[in-house]
């Protein structure tokens, strides 16, 4: 069974990857328990973007909702899991239709939750970002470290909070680099905006190493 569902997963991942390819649209998957910030870093992201390229947004919500993420001239559409515990490539398939992916250059896929599942499902993406916060623990990384295993880059959030937490940065540190050595981590406040030179300077040179983008103005 487990198989089976893997092959199907598969099949409408090279699907979704192609689509992404013909449309020259970028895709990001966010990864992370509920509350660690990411919806807040998401709208910071865009914000501090928007006027280099153009964003779309999946979100994924475990029951029906009319919350969407409020910024303008962002074409976005929720995804009702109906208590999956995360999105899978079909979702993702049966949901483009209601973008105009051709307006968009960055597609975010803000996934559910959690970060205790087991290795997440290929749905067709460029980048895997999973995201904890300093309200968290740690040690987390180890517990749960299929997400960081399998990320291209991982952020901290909620660095503003952090000298009253308690949260070991020396041990997340070292757990990061212990999991997943190789992949960039970007220590973020949204409310502060520190850190979000380094990572929206990563995220714009990902976009234009992974897509058609060409003569690019970095100022």
């Amino acid at each position: 069974m487990k198989r089976d569902v893997l092959l199907a997963n598969k099949k409408f991942a090279a699907q979704n990857r192609t689509v992404f390819y013909d449309e020259n649209v970028f895709v990001i998957n966010l990864l992370s328990d509920a509350d660690s910030g990411k919806t807040t870093i998401l709208k910071r992201t865009i914000e501090q973007l928007k006027d280099v390229m153009t964003f779309g947004v999946i979100e994924a919500v475990k029951a029906a909702s009319t919350e969407r993420i409020s910024i303008q001239n962002v074409q976005s559409v929720q995804i009702n899991t109906q208590g999956a515990c995360q999105l899978d490539a079909k979702m993702i398939a049966e949901v483009l239709p209601h973008f105009t992916l051709r307006e968009i250059d960055m597609l975010v896929i803000e996934n559910v939750g959690t970060l205790n599942d087991p290795e997440p499902f290929d749905l067709g993406e460029h980048v895997n970002a999973a995201v904890i916060s300093t309200v968290e623990s740690a040690e987390k990384v180890i517990k749960h470290p299929t997400p960081f295993e399998h990320a291209d880059v991982i952020l901290l959030t909620k660095m503003d909070i952090f000298p009253y937490t308690g949260f070991d940065l020396k041990e997340f540190r070292e757990n990061v680099k212990q999991i997943n050595p190789d992949a960039p981590v970007f220590e973020l406040s949204a409310q502060s905006g520190e850190g979000f030179k380094r990572w929206t300077k990563w995220l714009k040179e990902s976009w234009v190493a992974q897509t058609q983008v060409k003569d690019f103005d970095w100022t």
